[in-house]
């Protein structure tokens, strides 16, 4: 790890935008490390309360209310008054970088808007361009000046086409979880079987579409395991009673935890989550788990004329096979979900092959501290970038397993 290095008065401010509690969290260890090595850095952001926990000066809070896939003429409206918004703030700042954090959508404008004022642009989180609408390739060459990827095939994927890029592993695997901590965490929580945890996601509106749904998964093991529990993991206090809204009438069986994740997931058995990134979570702990995702009928044809992937959870993309039940998109009922989870609770083989694949899934991110290796690379792109007399260890330990 590099000692700090202060910035040169000339340096000008780097700039992260971040629409999504997730790029909170990507975004958040990032600027954290860029300001250990670089006290005397400007870092501002569009983003979350953890970026500006970390020492980024926030210019507006984003991410609250975040949407996955087509976002409604009022989201659209919203993205163009912020916009509007940066540019003027570009203006006036002068920043020298600029890091969007995922959200490819809502950060492409604001990358032409960086690239226009001569400002450099360094992905954190690749856009999932190798999913969907590949043809935005060639947009991104000309947006962008290197690629931070999380997952481990998208390195080659992207310079195969032109685009630089790093894999620089998940900050989910930076540091193991102390498993002591956690099992003290959980001792007095429910001691049924089977111990069920629902994962509604952090969006709104994918709480919305999806929490009924799994709400009905429960209520049909519930139906037929008289000593079932089951624990609800809400991202935040303010959605639990949204939460408990949407799944009336509330099991007796069930209860919420908030801002608990991991401890969630080390008291449950078997996991019924909503795709995102809180797979990989559940892959670190090895715990069996179905994922769903529910569309809009009225936009899957249109979906699947763009979508290039047969897979669509994490866990699945990684290990480049259907290693964990998927219903993505799903249209139906909770009852195939149900069924999934009979499943991987009546085959013990099954349960077991799972927790095998999601090892050898999270081996691949082994040995690599994410935050690290993205502050190196951003560091290249930093006016006064000359001044660095000695590269960190961990760009040359990110250099060494890129080869």
């Amino acid at each position: 790890m590099s000692e700090p290095i202060a910035s040169s008065p000339s340096s000008g401010p780097v700039l992260f935008t971040a629409f999504e509690p997730s790029g909170d969290d990507h975004a958040a260890p990032v600027i954290a490390e860029l300001l250990r090595r670089r006290p005397g850095l400007k870092v501002y952001a569009w983003g979350g309360p953890k970026m500006e926990r970390a020492g980024a000066i926030l210019v507006e809070r984003t991410g609250d209310d975040a949407v996955m896939g087509m976002p409604g003429l009022a989201k659209i409206r919203e993205h163009k008054l912020i916009n509007q918004r940066i540019g003027a703030w570009m203006d006036e700042h002068k920043p020298s970088l600029h890091v969007p954090v995922d959200s490819p959508g809502a950060n492409f404008p604001i990358c032409k808007l960086a690239k226009a004022r001569g400002c450099r642009v360094v992905h954190l989180v690749a856009p999932q361009i190798w999913a969907w609408a590949t043809w935005r390739i060639r947009k991104l060459r000309r947006l962008t000046d290197h690629v931070l990827c999380l997952l481990p095939f998208e390195e080659e994927w992207f310079k195969s086409r032109g685009v630089e890029a790093t894999f620089i592993g998940h900050p989910l695997f930076e540091d193991p979880l102390d498993e002591g901590a956690l099992d003290e965490r959980i001792a007095d929580w429910p001691e049924g079987s089977p111990r069920i945890a629902l994962m509604p996601g952090s969006r709104p509106a994918e709480m919305r579409k999806n929490f009924p749904l799994l709400i009905g998964a429960y209520r049909r093991l519930e139906r037929e395991h008289d000593a079932i529990a089951g624990v609800v993991a809400a991202t935040r206090p303010e959605v639990e009673t949204e939460l408990r809204r949407l799944g009336a009438p509330w099991p007796e069986t069930l209860r919420i935890e908030t801002g608990k994740t991991d401890e969630v997931i080390r008291w449950c058995e078997l996991a019924l989550v909503v795709s995102g990134t809180v797979t990989l979570q559940i892959a670190k702990q090895r715990r069996p788990m179905v994922i769903v995702y529910k569309f809009n009928r009225l936009i899957s044809l249109p979906l699947r004329l763009v979508v290039k992937t047969r897979l669509f959870s994490l866990p699945n993309l990684i290990a480049g096979r259907k290693i964990v039940p998927e219903l993505i998109p799903h249209f139906g009922t909770a009852e195939p979900i149900a069924g999934e989870a009979i499943t991987l609770l009546e085959d013990a083989c099954a349960a077991d092959d799972q927790r095998r694949d999601l090892a050898r899934v999270t081996d691949r991110f082994a040995g690599r501290r994410a935050s690290e290796i993205a502050a190196d690379r951003i560091e290249l792109f930093l006016p006064d970038r000359e001044s660095v007399i000695e590269a960190p260890r961990s760009q040359n330990r990110a250099a060494s397993v890129s080869s």
